[in-house]
């Protein structure tokens, strides 16, 4: 077996698809980051008849699939950049508000179950409003390290760990980054508002899944 830790995660993802897909979600499968670009290029995109707008929620693992420069270089898609910086806040925050309506969204979870039930913590809402209604697509990109057993198990990995490593990341004025774990703050930067639990897509096949069989992202 020439890596095993590979066939591991071939097999846990493998199991971890049919849950999904039972879950009404229309699931894919890469071996690589780099090749969640393809899947999202080759696969995805084309079969999304008569998408013409685009946005994106904050998400390391998307960001490091390279998908998102390759979409703000597509002619064929209007790009709703909710990240721009040279954009004042009150401008950013509107188009937050239009990228609901955008024909795709992307974006990755915080965490997966094996069950196959999406576990997400967001700052101020977009990204999980989105991820559950207004986008007539949306696509999540899921790295093998965001897998746990289950809800409780999730939401320990994200305020334990994501969150605080994410408020290091960008410089978030919490206590979290700090002392490296969760202090039911009262910050004014606080990242962790907004849970959902997206236990099925409906609906069926709206949501779309990469599962990456490499770890990316916290």
């Amino acid at each position: 077996m020439s890596n095993p830790i590979t066939t591991y995660w071939t097999l846990r993802l493998a199991e971890l698809k049919l849950a999904l897909e039972k879950n009404n979600f229309d699931v894919f499968m890469t071996d690589t980051v780099a090749g969640a670009k393809d899947v999202f290029e080759q696969e995805i995109l084309p079969s999304l008849e008569g998408a013409q707008t685009i946005s994106f929620g904050g998400s390391l693992t998307l960001s490091e699939t390279g998908i998102v420069e390759s979409v703000r270089e597509n002619d064929a898609l209007e790009v709703i950049d909710t990240f721009d910086k040279t954009l004042p806040a009150d401008e950013k925050h509107e188009l937050r508000r239009k990228a609901l309506l955008a024909d795709v969204f992307l974006t990755g979870t915080n965490a997966v179950t094996e069950c196959g039930k999406l576990v997400n913590l967001d700052m101020i809402g977009n990204r999980v409003a989105a991820l559950n209604f207004g986008p007539k697509h949306v696509v999540l990109f899921i790295s093998r390290n965001k897998l746990v057993e289950t809800v409780d198990d999730a939401m320990f990995r994200i305020k334990d760990y994501a969150a605080p490593v994410n408020t290091m990341r960008l410089d978030m004025k919490t206590p979290c980054k700090k002392t490296g774990h969760c202090m039911d703050c009262s910050s004014p930067q606080r990242i962790c508002n907004i849970w959902t639990i997206t236990e099925k897509s409906f609906p069926a096949k709206r949501i779309k899944i990469v599962l990456i069989n490499e770890d990316a992202g916290f």
